[in-house]
């Protein structure tokens, strides 16, 4: 009978990756806690980082079985547009530590790491996973959770297309973020509130 209903939701939106309702789970772990602004960039920065590990670590396995090969070097990865990983921010390691209280701070020198080795991600990553108003425990269960979706290896990566319009379904989808009071900086001109007719 679930799989009646799965077909139901494939035909409906056209696409079913697999990965929908881990991504829900991913939301619920946060929800609750932090606005939903906030842990939409968290979910999201954790997603785009094991994207990328996937793809390298596919590539550096494929390096080791080539005999003249060397999955260290860093030209072998461009040549392919995949993005350098350096081990500090290899998923593995990561997921390895999640259930560390220092979780953030991996995740944070991680996100320095590869900005430092791939100028183009330069001020895009998020790095504030250290911050004490997110949860470590939770920020753990989270990484195991993105850890069982397949993203960024070569068949994840043929769905590109779909899975750019399901993420972009998916962060649209979340509730706005609470509006917040901010007082005006700019001085009020009289004068403007005249009418000069």
């Amino acid at each position: 009978m679930a799989r009646k209903k799965n077909e139901k939701k494939t035909a409906k939106n056209g696409a079913n990756l697999g990965f929908e309702p881990a991504m829900w789970q991913a939301a619920d772990k946060l929800r609750g806690n932090m606005d939903a602004s906030d842990y939409k960039h968290v979910v999201l920065g954790l997603i785009f980082l094991k994207y990328i590990s996937d793809a390298f670590e596919e590539r550096h396995a494929a390096l080791k079985s080539e005999p003249h090969a060397d999955p260290e070097d860093r030209d072998e990865y461009s040549a392919e547009n995949i993005f350098w990983v350096p081990k500090a921010a290899r998923w593995p390691k990561l997921q390895a530590a999640a259930k560390q209280p220092g979780i953030g701070k991996l995740l944070d020198e991680a996100m320095l790491a590869l900005e430092k080795d791939n100028p183009g991600l330069k001020g895009v990553l998020p790095k504030d996973y250290a911050r004490e108003s997110l949860d470590k425990h939770r920020l753990g269960e989270l990484i195991d959770l993105i850890g069982t979706i397949g993203l960024g290896d070569k068949e994840s990566r043929s769905k590109d297309i779909s899975s750019a319009a399901s993420m972009n379904t998916f962060s649209a989808s979340l509730p706005p973020p609470k509006a917040k009071k901010v007082a005006s900086s700019t001085p009020r001109n009289p004068s403007s509130n005249s009418s000069s007719k």
